[in-house]
């Protein structure tokens, strides 16, 4: 019988409620399922299910003994360890290889070496260590923070590492929960690529809609204790569930309110589009909301802006503005003016200032060098994730709110909180127990409240499941005021954004460029994509050639590079094939060859290291020459 995941009538209760009812399912190898549905309705238990941590009330659930199961651990101890030795504890057969061959030098047993050797050899040991540098790597980690203690890293970099633990498991089944909730962009499209190469089966939980239609292959729907598969990735689980509630006839009216909101929308949009790509990027992604609307007709969350208390123009201003930490310049030069309606969505790569210029623009932080002018008696909300500590835990939303506006009454402000999902005793309950998810609601809530002329959102999706996600969305269409959001999640951006600025190199200026543009841009670091040239129409075949060299003569030492490696790895390979031939002789293992054979197997281990470092070095330049290339061509 071929391995596989099955669930056969399978039934869970939580306490009295019931998760799970008579569920039947089938997961086949190297197959890559999203799994969806509404917080609370069993994902995060069907993964301990997968993991032994619980277990079925009635039915089952079967999984092969032989498979290697990862999971990211929710908790990373504040340990001395230095990072990338942490990662590597990931690979478990790795590790246990290693310690037996400390034990086996220890003893001096030199057969029990070569075969732990061996072993090694068989499950790429010797370059697990150049593997966990570039798992690091993609996860946003430079080189130098490799051999940094795991306690001296933050909690959203600590499970990074939990992350790049969990890629490092030659694993059979991979569990991700939410594990964008803490990359940046550039992270997160390097993670969706080696997610797409990964050999072994993946469940995935995510809340973010453009990662699952890259990555997965298939849609598993939580809702109503059942589960139902659906062939395709997210987009075309949104279309196929829509059509199947359009055909509900007590759920067209909401439909048809929805899809008429965004219809006018799209009309009024159309209407003042300036910015062609822009323009057109967004208008195609509300065309799409409104076929995917019914698909989303139960959703708990609904809610709109004030309009804000005061409007004018410019609503803030920077003029040569410079901003940084201990009065070192992180960005320089930035000017900026602020009016009602602009939507900006800031792009760069990880640490390169992006949530500072917003902690300047918020006021947070005050600028090194230029000017910074606010307008008069305007609001302005920030979201950022540290306020989601900062809530009263002893308080409940209702309160939260009541402290904001002590005149309104408790009627109308329980209605506003409900729009946020707090409905009945979780208005009243204290939020201190609260989920990330729920913690991120309320604040946005009490944003929202305020009636801002200027919304400063950094990475305001993390913790919010794909319903409040679309419900921020929505609202932000209509938002009267300025918008700058910083966000990993790119359909937020898509829709909300009508301009994009790029934070890089110690600049922050207009990308000319939509997302996909961008994506090209962090794959070659070298150059801003250009999209509307039209250059090509101007150059002769004179420039061509001379292009063409140029780009030949400008490529030739990363091909250098890449063939002395070549070289290197084959003369390394071929002196271990030699050393290996001669640890074969059983004569080496008597007492009277101790040192000949511990002078070979020290012979070994340097050529091995060689190789690994060979290795390194030809796949980075193959990497950055195969780079180079796609942009030249």
């Amino acid at each position: 019988m071929r391995a596989m995941i099955k669930l056969n009538q399978l039934s869970v209760r939580r306490g009295t409620r019931l998760l799970f009812e008579s569920v039947s399912l089938t997961i086949h190898p190297k197959q890559k399922v999203g799994l969806t549905g509404a917080n609370g309705t069993g994902k995060s238990s069907l993964f301990a299910l997968f993991q032994h941590k619980l277990h079925a009330d009635h039915g089952s659930v079967s999984i092969p003994d032989a498979w290697v199961i990862a999971h990211v651990a929710q908790e990373t101890p504040a340990v001395d360890v230095a990072a990338i030795e942490y990662v590597l504890q990931g690979d478990v057969e790795y590790i246990q290889l290693q310690q037996q061959l400390v034990i086996a030098e220890a003893e001096h047993d030199g057969h029990l070496q070569s075969e732990l050797h061996d072993k090694l050899s068989v499950i790429d040991g010797y370059t697990a260590r150049s593997r966990a540098g570039r798992l690091m790597h993609g996860l946003g980690f430079s080189g130098d923070q490799e051999d940094l203690p795991v306690s001296s890293f933050s909690g959203g970099w600590r499970m990074r590492l939990n992350l790049a633990q969990a890629l490092m498991c030659r694993s059979d089944l991979l569990l991700l929960d939410e594990p964008t909730n803490h990359l940046d962009l550039e992270a997160v499209y390097w993670l969706e690529e080696w997610l797409r190469n990964y050999q072994g089966t993946l469940v995935l939980i995510s809340h973010d809609r453009d990662f699952l239609d890259r990555v997965v292959t298939q849609i598993v729907h939580i809702e109503q204790q059942a589960m139902k598969a659906y062939t395709g990735n997210y987009s075309a689980f949104e279309v196929a569930r829509a059509e199947h509630l359009a055909h509900q006839q007590a759920a067209h009216q909401k439909q048809k309110r929805e899809i008429d909101h965004i219809r006018s929308f799209i009309t009024r949009f159309k209407a003042k589009a300036t910015k062609a790509k822009q323009a057109q990027s967004r208008v195609k992604a509300l065309e799409r909301m409104e076929l995917i609307a019914p698909a989303h007709v139960d959703s708990p969350f609904h809610f709109s802006f004030y309009p804000p208390t005061r409007l004018t123009v410019p609503l803030l201003s920077l003029d040569k503005v410079a901003v940084g930490y201990n009065d070192q310049p992180l960005i320089s030069g930035v000017k900026l003016s602020l009016a009602p309606g602009d939507r900006i969505g800031l792009l760069g790569p990880n640490g390169a200032g992006k949530s500072t210029l917003i902690k300047l623009i918020a006021g947070v932080l005050p600028p090194l060098q230029g000017k910074r002018k606010e307008a008069k008696d305007i609001r302005i909300a920030y979201f950022a994730q540290h306020q989601l500590e900062q809530l009263t835990i002893d308080e409940s939303p209702l309160q939260h709110l009541q402290r904001l506006d002590r005149l309104a009454s408790e009627t109308d402000l329980r209605n506003f909180i409900g729009g946020f999902g707090f409905h009945g005793d979780d208005a009243l309950a204290p939020v201190g127990p609260f989920s990330g998810g729920e913690k991120a609601r309320l604040v946005l809530a009490l944003l929202v409240y305020q009636k801002p002329a200027v919304l400063l959102l950094d990475e305001p999706t993390n913790h919010l499941d794909l319903e409040m996600r679309l419900a921020l969305t929505m609202a932000l269409q209509d938002f009267e005021g300025a918008l700058i959001v910083v966000s990993h999640d790119r359909h937020l951006l898509r829709t909300v954004a009508d301009e994009l600025w790029l934070v890089s190199g110690g600049q922050a200026k207009v990308f000319d460029g939509d997302l996909d543009d961008y994506r090209q841009w962090l794959l070659t670091k070298d150059k801003v994509v250009k999209t509307n040239t039209d250059t090509a129409n101007t150059n002769n075949k004179k420039t061509d050639r001379q292009s063409a060299a140029l780009a030949r003569k400008k490529l030739q030492p990363l091909r250098n590079i890449v063939k002395k490696a070549e070289q290197q790895m084959d003369v390394l390979q071929k002196k271990l094939a030699d050393i290996e031939q001669k640890l074969a002789d059983n004569s080496l293992y008597e007492d009277k060859a101790k040192q000949q054979l511990k002078a070979l197997l020290l012979e070994q281990a340097t050529y091995k290291s060689d190789l690994e470092q060979a290795e390194m070095d030809w796949f980075e330049a193959s990497e950055t020459l195969d780079s180079a290339q796609a942009d030249e061509d």
